[in-house]
């Protein structure tokens, strides 16, 4: 790697973290510790308040500053900027559309003459319409969140549950993930010695507690994939088997959102899967998914579900029976 580019990688690496040891950075690098510190030293001097840390390696971070260089992008990385800002214009976070708007402005002022042209085509040509329904986060309790996670502090907030009132909850932030338009937080609750799952939008009262804390292993390959696992092995006041006449590969790509059933083979063209979901709705959109690829018959599902599943087939068998009737008589008439 060319010195500019180690520069900006460097840059880059100090940006994504509160504190780096002299050792991570140069083995991020692939060159010394004596290379990092005369390309710390460089930043130095184009402006960039690094400053150095205490302890027994000692270590960098990356200060604030009001006189910084223009943000240095490359073309795909000033897309992709420009592509996230209009996306959340659509997403679950308050107050974004104008926000994002601005941000993309003021953007645009501090990039390459090079790079404006192709930022300011994406912010024209690209807009998120927000979905309905979805519940709408603060963006401070995100960036507090953020942080948090990123500087491996312990955070505290009131976290208002679906059975309960609010309880003040201190955690260890690992990551924060977005599914389905919804905001969640991974952290492990000392308190509960256990790892859990916090919807962002009933959080409030955020605050860091400025402890640090050592990061634990998590109990899965990544944050995204514990939580699917955990959405589909939670048991809610709602569920459904069904007995599928197709592979479980074709159910499983059928699922959408966060409800994901536990598939089950039966045999190389069957399977059993079980869906289970806080509401009968939710279940009802999987069962019409599955419904549209192949046929099943319902081994088990709770009265309220049942109902809703068989009120809304018999109104949509019906609805086509007339349609089917209606056409019929239409044309013998004209038949006739």
């Amino acid at each position: 790697m060319d010195m500019p580019g180690r520069l900006l990688r460097l840059l880059s690496l100090l940006q994504s973290r509160r504190e780096w040891s002299g050792r991570e950075l140069a083995d991020r690098l692939g060159v010394t510790e004596r290379t990092v510190r005369r390309d710390v030293d460089r930043l130095r001097s184009l402006d960039y308040p690094v400053t150095g840390t205490t302890g027994t390696a000692g270590g960098y971070r990356l200060g604030s500053g009001t006189h910084l260089p223009p943000l240095q992008l490359d073309d795909d990385e000033a897309i992709a900027v420009a592509l996230g800002l209009v996306g959340a214009a659509g997403g679950g976070v308050s107050g974004m559309a104008d926000s994002s708007m601005s941000a993309l402005a003021k953007l645009e002022q501090v990039l390459p003459a090079r790079l404006r042209p192709q930022l300011a085509a994406v912010s024209s040509s690209a807009e998120a319409i927000p979905r309905p329904g979805v519940p709408q986060v603060s963006p401070d309790v995100l960036a507090v969140l953020a942080r948090c996670c990123r500087n491996q502090e312990i955070v505290a907030f009131d976290y208002h549950g679906r059975a309960r009132g609010a309880t003040r909850r201190r955690v260890e932030p690992h990551q924060l993930l977005t599914l389905a338009w919804r905001w969640y937080l991974l952290a492990f609750d000392p308190g509960r010695d256990d790892w859990r799952i916090f919807r962002v939008d009933r959080i409030s009262d955020v605050a860091s507690t400025l402890h640090r804390f050592t990061p634990r292993e998590l109990p899965a390959p990544d944050a995204a994939t514990y939580l699917v696992e955990s959405f589909t092995s939670a048991q809610y006041q709602q569920s459904v088997h069904l007995t599928v006449q197709a592979p479980a590969h074709a159910v499983s790509a059928t699922f959408e959102g966060m409800v994901r059933g536990i598939v089950e083979p039966v045999d190389a063209s069957s399977c059993v899967v079980r869906f289970s979901a806080d509401t009968p709705a939710l279940l009802l959109t999987q069962v019409a998914a599955i419904a549209a690829i192949a046929d099943f018959a319902v081994d088990h599902a709770t009265p309220e579900t049942a109902a809703l599943i068989a009120h809304v087939g018999g109104r949509l068998a019906q609805s086509f029976s007339r349609r089917d009737q209606t056409d019929s008589e239409g044309q013998y008439s004209d038949g006739k």
